[in-house]
């Protein structure tokens, strides 16, 4: 497991001699920067509802408006116009699977280079069909990153192309840099924080060089999804290193490393990291929509989570606050796992479980208890004569009607209640399954699982699970993303239970034990 890190991190004062050095250097890069052939000076807008919301200043810096729809564009072409003639002739080549693959495409199109991207063989056709349509030969190679990367360095090796590295670069770092001199040129009065997504970190490390130098009391924050913090980690233990896991639902953001460059900015110029959940990012793609009517990718919604995030935590009012608004590559069909998590994220609905007797009346009664609220799902079937195991969702509102009053209102009404709203197999699966129990069924275990998705993925994983052990439940759901979602119920008898780690260890994916999730025992056990 990593090393445990706290919500946030703060940057303590540095006193290191060679710094003023290296970030004059950095300034320089940046102000000599060659990325306007291609990328475009985006604009920086007001968000006048989540400003009057938050009673803050809130700024959208609208990356997401770069021909290839994400900032990436800037520090592919800055680092092209950096190399040789000999260098543009050998050609280039990248591995990404998002928006640096078609930044390094259209960059490398305009100045009639040849590029290669490697992309994984799970990359959403979108993004593929955007790296094609813009000049770049794509080799799908391997079922996840490091495998495309590897192809890569190998091609680099065998035929002498130059690799684009996609953070970790100076001239990429620079190019990056571009979009902090914007902001200080298109607003004249003071910031008080800039709020930047995190990955491998060439983004937040050309800001905070710029602003740093400039504007040394404006804050950098740093945003990263909770399961995927992997600057968060190095400034707390000091050093980089390396997440055994990382979640790929802001799959733009889903490094498992931060770079040596970036980091070396980053430990003396960012003051503070900010992680968010899933939820909250899904309620920022909304807060971003309701302002713009665009549609922004799980990524490129981090600052603006963290805005909202720090907002309450500090509890500041008035300030001038800018979120990086920074891509907008994201699959349709995601968005229905968005708009189903939104409300959640921005905590105006609680997923909750209720018992109630089983008696007519009973729901009218529990009707009666949750008041004016509005009930938003319901699902119920019938378990025994005597209780019934109801799956409720009911608005709230994080300020007027809090969940914890809901909770509190029930029990003292006399309702035995569960709160699932933070539980992720509820939310995931249970929610579409309840009503499953079996009275036939003893010895289950209940796993939940994610894996790649891929042509015969799902037929290789039950093929797999499915040659132990008798499998009593199964559910799988995907958001068009690039894992599938599985919990599975099997049958095995206790003296076997031991077997069981060592058999999901062969079959490669990440799984979680739920056997004793509250979820999982009210509905489905």
């Amino acid at each position: 497991m990593a090393p445990h890190a706290p919500e946030r991190y703060t940057r303590r004062p540095s006193r290191s001699i060679a710094v003023p050095a290296m970030l004059e250097q950095y300034v320089k890069k940046i102000l000599t920067s060659r990325v306007y052939d291609v990328a475009v000076e985006t604009p920086l807008q007001p968000a006048r509802q989540l400003s009057e919301r938050l009673r803050n200043e809130i700024f959208l810096k609208r990356e997401d408006l770069q021909p290839v729809f994400s900032f990436k564009v800037r520090g592919a072409y800055n680092k092209l116009a950096q190399l040789s003639p000999e260098e543009l002739a050998r050609g280039v080549v990248t591995a990404s699977a998002g928006n640096h693959a078609q930044g390094l495409a259209l960059a490398a199109k305009h100045m009639g280079v040849k590029a290669t991207i490697v992309m994984p063989r799970t990359t959403p056709e979108l993004k593929v069909q955007g790296v094609r349509s813009r000049g770049g030969k794509v080799v799908l190679h391997g079922d996840a990153f490091p495998e495309a990367l590897a192809h890569s360095l190998k091609l680099v090796e065998e035929k002498g192309l130059v690799y684009i590295h996609p953070f970790d670069d100076p001239h990429v770092i620079a190019g990056q840099g571009t979009v902090a001199m914007e902001i200080l040129r298109q607003h004249q009065g003071p910031i008080d924080a800039i709020f930047v997504p995190v990955g491998g970190g060439g983004l937040i490390a050309g800001i905070a060089a710029y602003v740093k130098y400039l504007h040394p009391e404006t804050k950098v924050i740093g945003v990263e999804p909770e399961d995927s913090n992997c600057l968060q980690q190095a400034l707390a233990a000091g050093e980089r290193v390396v997440l055994p896991q990382v979640g790929i639902f802001a799959d733009g953001v889903a490094v498992a490393q931060i770079g040596q460059h970036t980091f070396d900015l980053c430990k003396h110029y960012v003051d503070e990291v900010i992680t968010v959940s899933s939820d909250e990012i899904c309620a920022a793609i909304k807060d971003i929509y309701d302002d713009t009517r665009s549609i922004t990718e799980p990524a490129g919604a981090l600052a603006v989570a963290g805005i909202k995030r720090y907002v309450k935590r500090e509890v500041v009012s008035g300030q001038v606050l800018v979120g990086i608004d920074s891509g907008a590559n994201v699959n349709f069909d995601r968005l229905r796992h968005v708009a189903e998590r939104a409300e959640l994220g921005e905590k105006r609905e609680a997923i909750i479980a209720v018992t109630i007797p089983e008696r007519p009346g009973s729901f009218k009664a529990f009707c009666e208890a949750i008041g004016k609220r509005q009930i938003t799902e319901f699902n119920y079937r019938y378990h025994t004569d005597k209780d019934a195991h109801i799956f409720v969702g009911v608005q709230t509102h994080p300020e007027s009607d809090p969940r914890d009053a809901l909770v509190a209102s029930l029990r003292e009404q006399g309702f035995p209640v569960l709160d699932l709203t933070d539980n992720e197999l509820a939310k995931l699966h249970i929610r579409h399954m309840v009503g499953g129990h079996s009275d036939a069924v003893s010895e289950e275990m209940v796993l939940r699982f994610e894996f790649p998705e891929r042509p015969g993925a799902l037929f290789n994983f039950l093929a797999k699970l499915g040659g132990h052990w008798n499998i009593t439940m199964f559910h799988y759901r995907n958001h068009g993303s690039a894992d599938g979602r599985v919990v599975a119920a099997l049958q095995v008898p206790e003296e076997e239970r031991h077997l069981v780690p060592t058999a999901l260890d062969g079959i490669g994916y990440p799984y979680w034990d739920e056997t004793d999730n509250p979820a999982y025992r009210l509905f489905l056990a």
